[in-house]
């Protein structure tokens, strides 16, 4: 049976991967030359702590007050366009108590499953992409932030995760020979990180070697359908390409793809910026994140990847120097000690994270063709996730019982 992705980002490579050791044969289909998408240049880290999805109560008030600062962590651009409207619409209902209460075990679950999955990559001939297990640190200076992650801490021992708060001091011990200026901070123990550029290269040339096709430079402009199944993909270079099986995880681009299926996907594509620092001495000793700025800083070996934003404007490729510079601006609040120049436009780095309005992944068959999966939607946890996205959908293909429960991530929902 074979099986074509369309998506070569994390999402995409780790479906193929699980397929291909189910002896699947397997395409990716990817628009960009090598690999793209969000999955090379985002911080890297592995979070089990980030249980709570994006929309959560608070989110509104915090994001209408975002909106009138070109600098702001959160960004809406104002636009008529009905999928925003009806987006937002979403998003608002979903930010709800109930609701986050009943995605929190599931995205803590899904995080730890692929966690559990990169453990066991790592250990496999071939693969070094520096899975460093030294946890994850939210730094507040702020009595309302400490509130918040207090809140977290709380939740995260009634879910039977490690959590604890630190105090200044305590913050400072472990980030040794670092000026440190915050009010405290709240410690995950069990995330992780990866190098995402070691990933993305690795798991795209092993898979390579174990037969997996990839169809590069290629981009995906239609279909063909007939009896309830996709019989055959259009590309924009004029090639008709006929499939058995399909798995769409394009990111971003996934819901345009879908509505040409008769699809409706309620996806926005939210830009993220990152830089990364090289030969940089200064930095901290395990991956950070500003809980008031919303950037993550992730030390990869003598590098520094800092990153943030959230700008949801349309998948459109413009680089607004101003988000930039709000992130580049947190980090000496937070490490007066490390501080930089604002860098060229070519040196920042962008890519558009999948949005879904109730912060869960879109992953599933959809009953209008009985041969398609959707894998998108993972937001800011493509990286952390990929793994565990890929091993769900193999299993689905399958019509094997999955690893945990995907009921909350039908497309349908």
């Amino acid at each position: 049976m074979k099986v074509h992705i369309i998506g070569g980002g994390i999402i995409g490579w780790s479906t193929a991967w699980y397929l291909n050791q189910a002896g699947y044969e397997v395409s990716i289909i990817e628009k960009e030359a090598n690999f793209g998408g969000c999955s090379h240049g985002n911080s890297g880290i592995i979070v089990p702590s980030h249980f709570i999805p994006l929309a959560a109560p608070g989110v509104i008030s915090k994001g209408i007050k975002w909106m009138f600062d070109a600098k702001s962590p959160f960004y809406i651009k104002p636009r008529l366009n009905l999928e925003l409207m009806q987006w937002l619409w979403q998003f608002y209902r979903s930010c709800s108590a109930k609701k986050v209460q009943e995605a929190m075990p599931v995205l803590l679950e899904f995080n730890q499953l692929s966690k559990s999955l990169y453990e066991a990559l790592s250990q496999e001939p071939g693969f070094d992409f520096e899975l460093e297990k030294k946890g994850l640190m939210m730094l507040f200076k702020t009595k309302k932030a400490k509130e918040e992650e207090e809140s977290i801490v709380a939740a995260a021992a009634q879910l039977g995760l490690d959590a604890q708060m630190l105090t200044e001091a305590e913050v400072r011990q472990h980030h040794p020979g670092l000026e440190v200026d915050v009010l405290g901070g709240s410690f995950f123990p069990s995330d992780a990180h990866v190098n995402p550029n070691r990933v993305m290269k690795q798991i795209r040339a092993l898979g390579q070697e174990k037969g997996i096709t990839c169809l590069s430079n290629t981009t995906v402009t239609g279909f063909k359908t007939e009896k309830g199944q996709v019989s055959a993909l259009t590309t924009a270079d004029g090639q008709l390409i006929p499939t058995e099986q399909v798995v769409l995880a394009a990111g971003g681009w996934t819901a345009r793809l879908a509505r040409q299926l008769g699809i409706r996907l309620l996806l926005q594509g939210g830009k993220g910026y990152s830089i990364t620092v090289p030969r940089q001495d200064k930095k901290p000793a395990m991956p950070v994140i500003f809980t008031e700025a919303k950037v993550a800083l992730t030390p990869l070996k003598d590098q520094l990847r800092i990153a943030g934003t959230m700008e949801i404007g349309g998948l459109k490729h413009e680089i607004h120097l101003k988000r930039m510079e709000g992130i580049l601006e947190s980090v000496p609040r937070y490490f007066p000690e490390i501080q930089y120049d604002m860098p060229a436009k070519e040196q920042i780095w962008h890519g558009f994270r999948p949005c879904t309005p109730d912060g869960l992944p879109f992953i599933g068959k959809h009953p209008k063709y009985q041969n398609l999966i959707l894998a998108t939607g993972h937001a800011m946890m493509g990286m952390s996730t990929g793994p565990a996205t890929g091993l769900l959908v193999s299993e689905m293909m399958q019509e094997k019982k999955t690893s945990m429960g995907v009921e909350m991530f039908s497309p349908l929902r």
